[in-house]
């Protein structure tokens, strides 16, 4: 029986989109020509960080985030941000007794925003507010911390076959891989996602998938 349910954030809960398009005008860029690149290196299986690389080679990621938000550009999210199926899915699940948890790699500052959506969650937390990112096993040893049940009794759900399902299969939590976003697109039909314990293609499938 399923205690937990963990959700990854970006592509997951959230849409992607206004975090890429921010970009693209802070570095003064076509929207359009940021998102391509960002699938060319997601292609590539590279961080999409590196989209950011091809546009000024020696750019430092973080030096620029704090300009952005010296310049009252920073990170920015709304109840337009999220996927249709995010509010009724967590609902839902909390209903049926499910431990809800929102934990993924995103800055501290993107954790305060999500925590002012007031998201029918337990726990919202990210890679910033711990101090370590997936893949990174600390990372999931940190979700097995907060999840306040036995690791094959919690789910972790993401779209990034190699950041999501293997690493959460590998500290002992059933995955569920979600065809959403470009990694979740990409990489469906491959054996890393097969890997998965469930596959879904929305976040309400994981009602039929914890009823059974």
């Amino acid at each position: 029986m399923i205690h937990t349910v963990v959700f990854d954030i970006g592509e997951t809960i959230t849409r992607d989109d206004r975090y890429w398009a921010a970009w693209a005008d802070w570095l003064d860029v076509p929207r359009h020509t940021l998102s391509a690149l960002v699938g060319a290196v997601v292609a590539q299986g590279l961080d999409n960080a590196e989209a950011l690389r091809l546009i000024r080679a020696d750019i430092d990621v973080a030096a620029e985030y704090r300009a952005r938000e010296a310049a009252g550009c920073g990170e920015y999210l709304d109840e337009s941000d999220l996927y249709n199926d995010v509010r009724p899915a967590l609902t839902n699940l909390r209903a049926l007794g499910i431990r809800v948890i929102i934990a993924g790699n995103q800055t501290s500052r993107a954790g305060e925003l999500l925590r002012a959506l007031d998201l029918p969650a337990d726990l919202i937390v990210t890679s910033g507010d711990w101090g370590v990112a997936k893949p990174q096993p600390e990372f999931f040893e940190r979700v097995l911390e907060v999840a306040q049940a036995e690791p094959n009794r919690t789910v972790y759900v993401g779209d990034h076959p190699a950041n999501d399902i293997a690493p959460a299969q590998a500290a002992g939590l059933r995955a569920a891989h979600l065809r959403r976003g470009p990694l979740g697109h990409l990489w469906a039909d491959t054996p890393q996602a097969d890997a998965a314990d469930y596959r879904i293609n929305s976040l309400l499938d994981l009602i039929g998938v914890i009823s059974a």
